[in-house]
């Protein structure tokens, strides 16, 4: 289509009051912008940790390269693709870290509670300040699938199609109490109750995570009893892993983001204040593409399956996915030529039904 760029940015939003009636007298949100300019735009919504930066460049690729990108499934030769750091997080826009114009002050633990749809009503305005009225899909796994479910129920005319990916349309009790545990990590550390980064508490929050985000049959397969060498002492390979990737999130991840994260998180659920989920789905008038991974201990595939059944039989456009993966919730991440296709495909189809539409 030509004209294609890359560009990162960000939008200055005054005066934004979240659901909870509270008022942020100026937002800042972070973003990520690439393709062709006048190509059809695709919203991409990051999860727990991730960043805005999608797509990324050569020399520095984005979390989510392998499926969007130049030539790639999403390819940003046919799409102009877009991801905002989501209100809260800590990449640019504004969250726990930033300054509170009303006071000097960082927010930290004082910064306003969230929920999904604050998220998504951000991003819409956001959207229209960029000049973006309308959008070919929007995509996104995990708390970024909840977000993708909120905008096919707050904004259906605003878009042609969402693809949930690795989520389901209410956050379980069962998810609700591991991240429980690890805010407690968090809160507990000293060093957070002294005002200062709990590096320990995070960390420890991160290992909880993991596991939850893996399949013991990866585990297993990958780690196979294993013993090394650390500092002199004998330890089993998973338990330096986990501590390795407990490390590594607290030299890029706020904590009080992660509080106010899993906080959006365990707000979750599409029939809130909709009457149910039944009566929400009545009004769920948007095509959704749903794809699911096998060994998802956080949002068990039968679930959604449940979701886009019920969607069928109360007559809308809706079709299920469930891949097969060794990597449970985490599947979202990798193995790409498992499940790119589908997303490639039916952006496809969407691309040729807009086509006849303005033949």
């Amino acid at each position: 289509m030509g004209n294609s760029f890359y560009k990162t940015g960000s939008v200055q939003i005054p005066n934004f009051t979240l659901e909870s009636g509270e008022k942020l007298d100026e937002i800042e949100l972070a973003y990520e912008r690439c393709g062709p300019r006048n190509a059809p735009v695709i919203l991409v919504c990051h999860a727990l940790t991730g960043s805005q930066y999608t797509v990324g460049t050569k020399e520095d690729p984005g979390w989510w390269h392998g499926l969007a990108g130049d030539g790639s499934y999403v390819d940003t030769r046919r799409y102009q693709v877009i991801t905002f750091n989501v209100l809260g997080g800590c990449n640019g826009s504004t969250g726990p870290a930033s300054t509170n114009p009303d006071d000097g002050d960082t927010y930290r633990g004082k910064f306003p509670v969230l929920t999904v749809r604050d998220l998504v009503e951000v991003q819409f305005v956001a959207l229209n300040i960029l000049g973006i009225n309308h959008m070919r899909a929007v995509i996104g796994a995990s708390l970024g699938g909840m977000q993708v479910l909120e905008w096919g129920a707050m904004y259906p005319d605003f878009i042609d199609s969402i693809f949930p990916i690795a989520v389901t349309p209410q956050f379980s009790d069962y998810a609700i109490a591991f991240n429980h545990i690890s805010s407690v990590a968090i809160q507990q550390d000293p060093a957070w109750r002294e005002g200062k980064l709990p590096k320990q508490g995070l960390s420890l929050a991160r290992m909880i995570g993991m596991i939850t985000y893996r399949s013991d049959v990866l585990f297993e397969e990958r780690f196979d009893r294993n013993h090394i060498k650390k500092d002199g002492q004998s330890t089993y390979d998973i338990e330096s892993y986990l501590s390795y990737q407990g490390e590594k999130l607290t030299e890029r991840f706020d904590a009080d983001s992660y509080l106010r994260l899993l906080e959006v998180m365990n707000s979750h659920d599409l029939g809130r204040e909709r009457g149910g989920l039944e009566n929400a789905m009545h009004h769920l008038h948007v095509p959704v593409f749903a794809i699911s991974f096998t060994r998802d201990l956080l949002y068990p595939p039968e679930k959604m399956r449940e979701f886009v059944t019920k969607l069928q039989q109360l007559g809308g456009a809706a079709e299920f996915y469930e891949v097969d993966s060794k990597f449970g919730h985490d599947g979202f991440l990798v193995e790409f030529e498992k499940w790119g296709h589908i997303i490639e495909n039916r952006l496809a189809q969407l691309a040729v039904a807009d086509a006849r539409l303005e033949a």
